[in-house]
C-alpha cells in the first residue's frame, strides 16, 4: 500500500508541473455597441447637428433654453450640451470652456486637445480627450466667433473607473466628433 501511495505521488508530481504561472495581460471588457447611424435634429435652437439614433434628446436638468442632453440609456451615459449667444463676451466664454477640462487634472492621466476648424460652416473650437478616472472623458466647444457658442461634455452615471468605461467613452467620443463636424448655425 505504501509503495502504491509513493508511486501515485511521484506520478502526480511529474504530470502536474507545467509552465511557470504568469499574470494575465490587462484587458478591456468586450462590449459591443450598435453601428452608429445618424440623423439631423432641429429642436428650434440656433443650431442643428447630427446625432446617433440611439441617443434620446431631452432638455437639460437646468431647464435653460437650448441646453440639452443626449442620453445613451444602454451605456448609462450622456452628452450634455449648452448653448450661449455671444454678446461681446467671447473672451470669457472661451476662457471658461478652456478651464473646464483642466478641472479634471487631479484624476486625469492625460488631457489632449485637438483644434477643430471648419471655415465653410463657420465652426471653430476644441475637442478635449481626457484619459484616466476623471468625471468626464471628453469635452468640446464650438463657436462661430461672432454670435454662437456651444459646449458639450460626456458624463456617466457611475463612479469614474477608466478601465470599465473605455469602450462606452470611445463610442461617445466618435458621436461628439460627428456632432462637431455636422453642426450648422441657424442665422
Amino acid at each position: 500500500m505504501r509503495q502504491l501511495a509513493i508511486l501515485l505521488l511521484i506520478t502526480i508530481l511529474c504530470f502536474s508541473c507545467k509552465d511557470d504561472p504568469r499574470p494575465k495581460p490587462k484587458g478591456f471588457l468586450a462590449l459591443e455597441y450598435p453601428e452608429a447611424k445618424y440623423e439631423r435634429i432641429d429642436i428650434g435652437c440656433p443650431y442643428t447637428f447630427e446625432k446617433n439614433v440611439i441617443a434620446e434628446v431631452s432638455p437639460s436638468r437646468n431647464r435653460v433654453p437650448c441646453w440639452i442632453q443626449l442620453d445613451y440609456t444602454n451605456m448609462k451615459g450622456s452628452i450634455f450640451i449648452t448653448y450661449q449667444p455671444v454678446r461681446n463676451n467671447l473672451d470669457s466664454l472661451l476662457t471658461d470652456a478652456q478651464k473646464l477640462p483642466l478641472q479634471h487634472t487631479i484624476k486625469a492621466d492625460v488631457i489632449e486637445g485637438d483644434i477643430y476648424t471648419n471655415d465653410i460652416h463657420k465652426t471653430y473650437g476644441m475637442f478635449y480627450e481626457v484619459n484616466g478616472d476623471a468625471a468626464s472623458q471628453a469635452q468640446f466647444y464650438l463657436t462661430d466667433s461672432t454670435d454662437h457658442f456651444l459646449t458639450g461634455s460626456i458624463y456617466f452615471q457611475s463612479l469614474p473607473n477608466f478601465d470599465s468605461i473605455v469602450p462606452a467613452a470611445d463610442y461617445l467620443k466618435k458621436d461628439i466628433r460627428r456632432l462637431m463636424e455636422s453642426l450648422r448655425w441657424n442665422y
